[in-house]
């Protein structure tokens, strides 16, 4: 449900993993390269990288770096429609794999917060889990206050739209229409259509078909299964229309990609 470790605690991370909970990765001291699915980022002290549910990722290059990997799973954190638009105000765990290194301004109060975190779930007192989703809301709104004051166009989402993408998220071997999604959540099809464009000018269907690549690339990239294990566990039941919708979406075929993988690393 929710953990905190140091760096030097956070093993797993020395080899790529995928979780279903959201990753906050926070240096204090020198410094590391994290990467995640394709990209690869490197934090300084008082540098914050978040990581959405789903997403691949490793420490790749640790340069005597300390710091706190703090993770926690959507459930935990999003008990109302508020906490689910906090935790993606201004992109923060952005779907859309938009990560990026943020340079927080008042990085002791992060700190601090951490720490205490760190303790509530050692010691376990009275109420603790509230406390922490507290402090974790703390964390969130520093982080926050520094992109706005950086001079980034302030990006509150609809909460309604976000349980949209969850949904794509948790359910891709289904191959759900953006009708069935509707159902699902309780609005309907031109709804979605018409946050889909306010948010990302796009169709609800389009990014679906976004998401999809996201997720077949990190299938490849790091499952290593063949073409045809991805396009059963994305929701196709035919790989051939699989191979010909991955080619228009990437402009290279997925068997080219897995080559292109293979030979990068």
């Amino acid at each position: 449900m929710i953990s905190i470790k140091t760096f030097d605690e956070a093993e797993e991370l020395q080899n790529p993993r995928r979780i279903l909970k959201y990753v906050l990765i926070f240096c204090t001291a020198g410094e590391i390269t994290v990467s995640v699915d394709e990209s690869e980022y490197i934090l300084i002290p008082n540098t914050v990288l978040t990581i959405t549910s789903g997403q691949i990722h490793c420490f790749t290059n640790n340069k005597y770096a300390q710091g706190y990997v703090l993770e926690f799973t959507y459930n935990f954190f999003c008990k109302d429609d508020t906490d689910m638009e906090l935790i993606f105000h201004n992109g923060l765990f952005c779907h859309f794999a938009m990560n990026e290194i943020i340079l927080v301004d008042n990085s002791q109060i992060v700190i601090d917060q951490l720490e205490e975190i760190a303790k509530e779930l050692l010691e376990e007192p009275y109420q603790y889990l509230i406390s922490i989703h507290s402090r974790i809301e703390l964390i969130l709104v520093e982080i926050n206050r520094t992109k706005i004051n950086r001079g980034d166009e302030i990006y509150k989402p609809d909460a309604l739209f976000l349980h949209f993408l969850e949904t794509v998220l948790r359910n891709f071997e289904k191959n759900l229409s953006v009708s069935e999604i509707a159902d699902l959540i309780g609005t309907t099809e031109s709804k979605l259509n018409e946050l889909s464009k306010l948010h990302c000018d796009k169709t609800a269907q389009n990014i679906i078909f976004g998401l999809i690549i996201s997720e077949a690339k990190r299938l490849f990239n790091y499952e290593k299964l063949s073409v045809k294990e991805v396009a059963y566990a994305l929701g196709f039941n035919d790989p051939f229309y699989f191979s010909n919708f991955f080619k228009k979406h990437t402009n290279i075929s997925p068997k080219a990609y897995k080559e292109n993988v293979l030979f990068s690393h």
